[in-house]
């Protein structure tokens, strides 16, 4: 199997460069997968020759026709969703298929799934399932078939679930899929600050980086990708708020905005949270005097709620968004969030000698939600963004991509 990396900013043509390759590929089929819809048909109408077919529900789930798509051998495309569930057949058919797996987008190889402590420990103490000395969950009692814990058992039967230390639960996507391709291309960028990379690194998985570039009005993969010379001017099109008394709720570095913070201060009546909607409200109304349809905001999924306001709550854009240009024409964004890998995960793969950056795990993450605004079309945005630390990330990486000397400008 090998595995190729095309590790470069978004907007560089990364997915075009894909297209490209498999519209001049008449020997090779491909398995093309994408986070949304949009992206599928996209990928449709842009390989007409290819005849990339989606797969549909007839009934029976959309897995059975994908199973049928792959054994009739033809060019398929479609969503993360529908990957995340490919079972033991997936794997049987796709080892004999012999296929080329591109995603767009690292996809998310493990998920946390939401068990309380208390609930886990049940499990446990109660036989109705063990942890084996590779951490994975193994479900003992064949007899039980309650609503409670069957999707915990059903996943456990199909060895995609983990426990580390003892408290944190996560679906685990099972590494013989990628395994089944003879050829793998990622689309992405900050690969190394990814989980999808400790997730290789862990499993042995050989890749190597390759980048892409703009050769005669056409994109296509390089050994190093050629980056514009526009992207150099990208920290004079960003405009961040700095402004001592709206930014001081976020001046504890390690601290402010985490999630953790956000759970000590959970009360709709807590002065914390109140200060937080107020500094939003405020930004957006009388900083940036911007329209509600022009806005885009984030804060963690479960504090929603706490800190949402007049005049953007609609704009609210989940933290995890990639890969889709739905929110180009937001210019006006506040961040509310200070990104942490899960502790109990780093230190799962700390423990077998994967190392991964939380400060560079938060910039590959802060950076995905931000180009999904009209930066991407290069078109100034206007960002609040109240963590000390996150905001301190974001500015050096400005600072680093505007003086980049390896920067050159493709004239092609």
């Amino acid at each position: 199997m090998d595995v190729f990396i095309v590790d470069a900013m978004m907007g560089l043509g990364k997915t075009s460069s894909l297209i490209n390759m498999m519209n001049n590929d008449s020997v090779n089929n491909y398995v093309f997968i994408t986070p949304f819809l949009k992206e599928v048909e996209r990928i449709k109408k842009s390989c007409p020759n290819n005849k990339f077919e989606e797969p549909i529900n007839h009934g029976d789930g959309k897995l059975l026709d994908l199973h049928k798509l792959l054994e009739c051998k033809k060019n398929i495309v479609s969503t993360h969703a529908l990957f995340k569930v490919y079972s033991k057949d997936t794997i049987d058919i796709l080892t004999k298929a012999n296929y080329t797996l591109v995603l767009d987008e690292a996809v998310d190889v493990l998920e946390h799934i939401p068990l309380h402590k208390d609930d886990i420990n049940y499990i446990i103490n109660k036989g109705l399932a063990h942890v084996d000395e590779n951490n994975y969950v193994i479900w003992d009692d064949e007899n039980y078939n309650g609503d409670r814990f069957y999707d915990i058992k059903l996943m456990s039967k199909n060895n995609n679930l983990m426990l580390i230390e003892n408290k944190l639960m996560l679906w685990y996507f099972p590494v013989e899929v990628f395994k089944c391709f003879k050829t793998v291309y990622v689309l992405t960028y900050l690969f190394e600050a990814q989980i999808q990379r400790c997730y290789y690194d862990l499993h042995g998985i050989k890749y190597k980086k390759i980048g892409v570039s703009k050769i005669n009005g056409v994109y296509v993969l390089t050994e190093k990708t050629v980056i514009p010379d526009y992207i150099k001017k990208t920290k004079e099109k960003i405009h961040i708020l700095e402004d001592k008394s709206l930014n001081s709720i976020g001046d504890n570095y390690n601290s402010s905005m985490s999630y953790s913070w956000f759970e000590r201060n959970r009360n709709k009546k807590n002065k914390a949270l109140i200060q937080l909607k107020n500094n939003i409200e405020n930004v957006f109304k009388h900083r940036f005097k911007s329209k509600s349809s022009l806005n885009m905001w984030t804060t963690f999924i479960d504090y929603k709620q706490y800190v949402a306001g007049k005049g953007y709550t609609k704009g609210f854009i989940a933290m995890n968004a990639r890969a889709t240009n739905d929110f180009r024409d937001k210019k006006y964004l506040a961040y509310c969030v200070n990104r942490f890998l899960n502790p109990y995960l780093k230190n799962y793969f700390i423990e077998r000698n994967v190392d991964i950056n939380d400060d560079d795990y938060a910039l590959s993450e802060m950076i995905q939600w931000i180009w999904r605004s009209a930066i991407r079309e290069g078109k100034d945005i206007y960002i609040y963004i109240p963590s000390l630390r996150m905001r301190s990330i974001f500015k050096k990486w400005l600072e680093e991509i505007s003086q980049d000397n390896n920067i050159v400008e493709n004239n092609t």
